[in-house]
């Protein structure tokens, strides 16, 4: 699906929006983001309330847990329609969000609502960020239910500190007292320190979660194994600790729902890969490459040390950029810290430089190492392709080794200095290296 409104409510005020005066229209900035949103359900004729609407928020697991829901609920015999930083489906047609943002805005929400009435759909998954709801992109949409995964530092800049971005999550959370559904669910992490107050929420179902109900479990680089709150054994082929958290979070909700638990262990024995999340590449080469969004300080060691875990001899070779330019410039040696405590080798590049220096960026998470030199490619291809090549020649020795590519996951675009955007995927850019490093290699022995 297109998600591209056009009407001439949304023509006028953009023409508005570029002859007001930048310093008026900041200031006019929240209301403007309000009507929108109030205007968009109005169009659109209130969607989500022919719909059980699920949001889901947090910092991590959001993409991952509104995929698990959705399978969840495709088991269970809901027609569902999704949407994501990932992509956009409508039951089963799915189509990559290439817009760089989680929720876009222009009424897009609302259309996106619509089209899955349109098609039948009778429940929708929402991922739902700190940044959309600050700029009330949920505001029409009547929630059902509300998924809180975990909350850490990002966006701080944006938002001007911890606790106005804490507090853009939990207006989701107001939003779900404020919706007329019944009964209303919220499910809150209760091993996050923000958890109680998620779980504090105004409503009919409190579904609060925690790794206690997955005792015992073990996890490793392929998959998690546990006995769910001491019942039936589950085993779901997504690698780490970070994926038990996410996997019990859309477990809360559809216990809660009431779907049977034989329905939910089936439904995620063979759940795909979550596209851009731990991801593996495959090409047939002899070494393991996995690509991943992780672009804050604990996702990155929460991806890392899934890794070196499952197997602390082989070598760990790291590919990073941190966050993109001008934002969230605290966290950049806080990252090459963790990449050099656990990687063996570390490759830093381009990620998204916007207007900043590029230089800059890679510079200032290098002051984070203090045991290795990590090596400077700015060039992203050029940095996966030598990654790749120490790879192989680590497996040509006879060792392992395993390529993480973090950062971007789906991404779509490297973007650069005045808008400029340069059309991008880490897995293809990986899978086309991989290709020319085997045929090199073929051709040697040939």
């Amino acid at each position: 699906m297109t998600l591209t409104p056009s009407n001439k409510l949304e023509s006028t005020l953009r023409a508005l929006k570029r002859i007001i005066p930048q310093r008026v229209f900041t200031a006019l900035q929240p209301t403007y983001h309000l009507l929108l949103a109030r205007v968009g359900a109005i169009i659109y004729h209130h969607p989500s309330r022919k719909l059980f609407v699920v949001a889901v928020t947090g910092t991590k697991g959001k993409s991952t847990t509104t995929e698990l829901v959705r399978t969840l609920f495709a088991a269970a015999g809901y027609k569902t329609a999704s949407l994501s930083t990932i992509q956009f489906c409508i039951g089963t047609k799915c189509t990559p969000n290439k817009y760089k943002m989680t929720v876009p805005g222009r009424f897009a929400l609302q259309q996106f609502l619509r089209e899955a009435v349109d098609a039948g759909c009778t429940h929708a998954v929402v991922e739902m960020s700190s940044e959309g709801a600050k700029q009330f992109r949920h505001v029409g949409v009547d929630f059902d239910a509300l998924i809180f995964t975990n909350l850490q530092p990002e966006h701080i800049e944006s938002h001007g500190g911890m606790a106005q971005y804490a507090a853009a999550k939990l207006s989701l959370a107001r939003a779900l007292e404020a919706s007329p559904k019944r009964p209303r669910y919220i499910v809150a992490n209760m091993d996050d320190a923000y958890g109680k107050q998620f779980l504090q929420a105004v409503v009919e179902v409190r579904a609060p979660f925690s790794l206690a109900d997955a005792e015992p479990y073990t996890v490793d680089d392929t998959s998690v194994r546990f006995l769910y709150r001491r019942g039936s054994l589950f085993s779901v082929p997504l690698p780490g600790l970070f994926n038990l958290r996410n996997i019990l979070g859309a477990l809360a909700l559809g216990s809660a729902m009431g779907i049977p638990e034989e329905v939910l262990r089936k439904s995620l024995e063979h759940v795909p890969p979550v596209a851009g999340r731990a991801e593996r590449v495959e090409r047939g080469q002899a070494f393991t490459v996995v690509v991943d969004y992780a672009h804050t300080p604990d996702s990155l060691r929460a991806l890392l040390e899934t890794y070196r875990n499952a197997d602390a001899a082989r070598k760990l070779i790291c590919i990073m950029g941190s966050t993109g330019g001008g934002r969230d410039q605290w966290k950049r040696p806080a990252m090459g810290q963790i990449a050099d405590e656990i990687c063996d080798s570390v490759y830093l590049t381009n990620e998204d430089p916007y207007d900043e220096d590029p230089t800059h960026i890679v510079a200032t998470i290098a002051k984070g190492f203090s045991t290795q030199t990590p090596t400077v490619i700015l060039n992203r291809r050029e940095a996966i392709a030598a990654a790749l090549a120490e790879a192989q020649k680590i497996t040509e020795h006879g060792g392992e080794a395993v390529v993480l590519i973090t950062g971007k996951g789906t991404d779509p675009y490297i973007m650069g200095p005045g808008g400029t955007k340069e059309a991008w995927s880490d897995k293809q850019v990986a899978e086309e290296e991989l290709g020319l490093l085997l045929q090199d290699k073929k051709s040697a022995v040939l």
